[in-house]
């Protein structure tokens, strides 16, 4: 008798052929205090769309490893990296209110 394989693996997703936007205005933002970031890197993968990334080694040339940042144009505020991050790391990660966040840096999150 020949078994079968079972798959335990899922398929590799195919890629969108365009870059999606977000559907609307997140409530929290993600931000990284670099003072206290690692930059071990275990948030990336748990990241839902990508947009972690580690900082320019010319911005901080004092650090073996630099930190991470935040595409904030793609964050759409799942908390999961700070989660991670609070829970197997140092805890560098928070989350802000969106409005806090646009008044802190300046700047506007577009819907």
């Amino acid at each position: 008798m020949a078994k079968t394989r079972q798959k335990f693996y899922k398929s590799i997703p195919e890629l969108p052929k365009a870059m999606q936007t977000k559907k609307r205005k997140p409530k929290l933002m993600a931000v990284v205090e670099e003072s206290n970031c690692t930059g071990c890197l275990v948030c990336v993968p748990f990241c839902p769309v990508d947009c972690i990334e580690t900082v320019a080694v010319d911005k901080h040339e004092n650090r073996p490893i630099p930190p991470v940042q935040i595409r904030f144009n793609e964050c759409i505020g799942c908390q999961i990296c700070a989660r991670v991050c609070t829970q197997l790391t140092w805890d560098a990660i928070r989350m802000l209110p969106i409005a806090e966040f646009e008044q802190q840096y300046a700047t506007t999150i577009d819907d």
